[in-house]
């Protein structure tokens, strides 16, 4: 079992774009552990989100690896990735994509539902955890009736509902005003710190960034220490 919760080795990603191929990752190499807290930064479109993207298993490298707890992605079938997925990853975005049917509880619930958790103890969970982010008075208001922080804090409790080895987040304070963000990313670390969580956060704020333990920087298609 290897001791990092995420691994890439080699870690290449080429797009055809009009005939041309364009290599925005040439090899990435990176290494996480528990409780780590890892800013990545770099340039609108150096390739950030798509480097998440790969690191979550939602898209396919060209070339080289991710491992997830030990798992190589490469090696699992699709239902297999969404099972260490769900197991194993929380993902927070810059939009919330609640589903706009079902309420916060039940948005919260869903990852524990999905696993096959009776739906008393799931819902038990949701609760206790949005109660713990303040949102006790939420549970049952679904989000077109929540403001645009209550919305992100839900969708950081769905993230975390599992206990998750670790949380890919892409700029998750980008749709909020600073002391919105500022309140948010105060939750993230915090829950994450108390959970025990990895926690990787693509980021432009480099407020934020400094904020976490280490900062790499996303640079002609490499990672690069600042």
């Amino acid at each position: 079992m290897s001791k990092f919760v995420l691994e890439a080795h080699g870690l290449v990603k080429v797009f055809e774009e009009g005939g041309r191929e364009l290599k925005v990752l040439r090899g990435v190499e990176l290494r996480v552990n528990t409780r780590d807290r890892l800013a990545i930064v770099g340039a609108s479109g150096s390739g950030k989100t798509t480097l998440l993207q790969l690191l979550g298993g939602l898209d396919q490298s060209t070339a080289g690896e991710v491992r997830v707890c030990g798992q190589s992605m490469s090696a699992l079938n699709n239902s297999e990735r969404g099972k260490l997925r769900n197991r194993e990853l929380g993902f927070v975005y810059q939009f919330h994509y609640l589903l706009p049917e079902f309420t916060a509880l039940e948005n919260v619930a869903m990852p524990l539902l999905i696993r096959g958790v009776r739906s008393t103890e799931a819902k038990g969970k949701a609760e206790a955890l949005l109660a713990r982010i303040g949102l006790v008075e939420r549970l049952h208001h679904r989000p077109s009736k929540l403001s645009g922080g209550e919305r992100q804090r839900i969708a950081v409790a769905r993230a975390l509902i599992t206990r998750p080895s670790i949380v890919l987040a892409d700029e998750p304070t980008g749709n909020l005003d600073r002391p919105a963000g500022t309140r948010l990313f105060d939750l993230m670390l915090e829950l994450n710190s108390d959970l025990g969580t990895s926690l990787v956060v693509v980021t432009h704020d480099p407020d934020l960034a400094g904020r976490m333990d280490r900062i790499l920087k996303l640079e002609d298609g490499l990672l690069k220490p600042t």
